[in-house]
């Protein structure tokens, strides 16, 4: 028997436009990226009546697909196998960066992970991808535990779902790449000024004062910052 396709009703629509209007909030307070992201699956699983809901992501080499989200408590689920890109449903889903419903995964050839489905009573999938300029960062799933046919509302919900995570997390790595470049700045101005001292003191070079900053660093397991900052403290020192 074929299950009856499934229609988003008002109240339920209303419940997802709610539910997307607290991930919109989630993404401008103060919570760090991980607690966002779970807030994400959760609502959503809770709103689109999901077994499981999960967003993997690419990797640092934009190889392979981990979980880096959901609100599963089956160990078994959360610690499978990363897959590649182009591999398994999700790996595909990245490489097409289009989404894909999958009606019953246990007959789908494509599925990978056919054992954690049938032992968490997985059924169907939907799978969207997760997109940063209009490239394919991951994806986020959707497992229900009984045969369902996704609507084209529940997949432009889901999309939509996937869009705010995809920002926050582009947010996220901007911030924390432009902390570092600024870090790096101040460190070597700190650097800068250390060698000046160096130099002045010890009536050396550039190149040798750096390399003492830099025996230093590597002598007492310290970073070139860390011992800049000490010989500046000790030049402000003497002279007080």
């Amino acid at each position: 028997m074929t299950a009856k396709k499934k229609t988003v009703n008002t109240a339920n629509m209303a419940d997802q436009v709610a539910a997307l209007s607290k991930i919109s909030q989630a993404i401008t307070s103060d919570l760090y990226l991980e607690d966002i992201l779970r807030l994400i699956v959760t609502v959503t699983a809770q709103v689109m009546d999901s077994k499981i809901c999960s967003i993997m992501l690419l990797d640092d080499k934009k190889e392979n697909l981990f979980i880096r989200a959901t609100q599963s408590i089956s160990e078994s689920y959360n610690k499978k196998s990363p897959l590649k890109v182009g591999e398994g449903v999700s790996g595909k889903v990245v490489l097409s960066n289009k989404p894909r419903a999958i009606y019953d995964v246990s007959k789908e050839p494509e599925y990978k992970f056919k054992d954690i489905a049938k032992k968490e009573g997985l059924m169907s999938l939907l799978c969207v991808p997760l997109k940063v300029k209009n490239k394919a960062i991951g994806v986020l799933n959707l497992y229900t535990s009984t045969p369902h046919e996704f609507g084209e509302d529940e997949v432009n919900i889901l999309t939509a779902v996937a869009n705010q995570a995809a920002m926050v997390i582009e947010n996220t790595e901007l911030m924390v790449k432009t902390k570092i470049i600024q870090e790096e700045l101040e460190a070597r101005k700190i650097i800068e000024r250390a060698k000046g001292i160096l130099m002045k003191d010890k009536k050396i070079g550039e190149e040798e004062a750096y390399r003492l900053i830099q025996k230093y660093s590597m002598d007492r397991r310290k970073s070139m910052r860390q011992v800049a900052e000490a010989i500046i403290l000790t030049k402000e020192i003497e002279g007080v």
